[in-house]
């Protein structure tokens, strides 16, 4: 099993809204689940999203990631969910998420 991983192949995390503006802004609360401290903890996420020609612009901004994910996992991780919100925008359907 991986480290700090809930099994071999998924993390488990607790999350709820902190605040929602439509069409504009998103504040979310990500509690990370591991028996290993620097692997727990809350992250908050912030996704702004501005009207651009052509579409929408977002900036995602997230405070207190937990000292034991790397930079290098957290932007992976975040590539994948901001293509993930393309697709389901662009298409109408987010590709599942892949097991690893």
């Amino acid at each position: 099993m991986g480290r700090g991983k809930t099994t071999a192949n998924t993390d488990t995390m607790k999350g709820r809204f902190l605040e929602l503006q439509m069409d504009r802004f998103v504040s979310q609360m990500f509690e990370f689940e591991s028996p290993e401290p620097d692997l727990a903890g809350n992250m908050t996420m912030t996704w702004k999203l501005t009207p651009v020609a052509g579409g929408t612009a977002v900036e995602v901004v997230a405070d207190n990631v937990p000292a034991g994910i790397s930079k290098e996992d957290h932007r992976i991780g975040m590539e994948s969910s901001l293509a993930n919100l393309a697709k389901l925008v662009e298409d109408g359907a987010a590709e599942p998420i892949p097991k690893l």
